[in-house]
């Protein structure tokens, strides 16, 4: 039963991960209406927002976008940054949501941001913990696992901050008219694939955690 569980896991987070593969590839070929860039909508939507303070960059890589609290940076890749598909209008308004929670305080956001030393922390030693543990002393596994639970609780609180991006996104959109009637479903059924990547990323966490787990109560047995 315990295996049927693990396939079952591996194989949702797999499909997916290829279902956000599938959707950036299909929106990306199809160009918006007004022909704006991902970054001229991150700008649009910033300004619209009262947010002056945040600068728009671009960043290397594939799906490497993110908004940096810290510098105040909506950083887009390069394939969204200058594009001008529902693709990049999508993920550019949705580093742009999270731009909109730091000026809002948004909770979930502001608690993200404070335990991310200590969820690093507590991975890294966790991972530690657990090798050395397999090795020498099954009581030390165990601790390696109770720390990387603080990764579990990271991916949990980032869940609402990636879904509520996503809405703000959407709203944004609409609102500001920077994409029709016809291309915001489109853009819906994108943002929907990446923030289930979340869940899927969360659930890869968890049945590690418990691979872990019954190794240690098998050695334990």
């Amino acid at each position: 039963m315990q295996w049927i569980i693990f396939i079952g896991i591996a194989v949702v987070s797999w499909l997916v991960q290829m279902n956000l593969q599938n959707k950036f590839k299909k929106y990306s070929k199809i160009p918006t209406g007004n022909g704006m860039t991902g970054a001229d909508v991150a700008l649009k939507m910033l300004h619209d927002n009262g947010i002056y303070d945040v600068t728009v960059t671009h960043t290397p890589g594939h799906l490497t976008d993110h908004y940096n609290p810290a510098n105040k940076t909506v950083n887009l890749s390069e394939s969204v940054y200058s594009s001008n598909s529902i693709m990049a209008a999508a993920v550019a308004a949705h580093e742009c949501g999270h731009a909109i929670q730091d000026k809002e305080n948004y909770k979930p956001m502001r608690i993200r941001s404070k335990i991310v030393p200590t969820v690093n922390l507590c991975t890294k030693l966790g991972y530690l913990a657990i090798v050395i543990g397999a090795i020498f002393s099954y009581k030390l596994m165990e601790i390696g696992i109770i720390l990387l639970l603080a990764l579990l609780v990271f991916q949990l609180i980032t869940l609402p901050v990636e879904f509520n991006a996503s809405s703000r996104a959407l709203k944004e959109l609409k609102k500001l008219k920077l994409l029709d009637n016809e291309e915001i479903p489109n853009a819906k059924s994108m943002l929907s694939a990446a923030a289930f990547t979340y869940v899927a990323s969360m659930l890869s966490t968890l049945l590690e955690i418990l691979r872990y787990a019954l190794i240690f109560t098998d050695r334990d047995n």
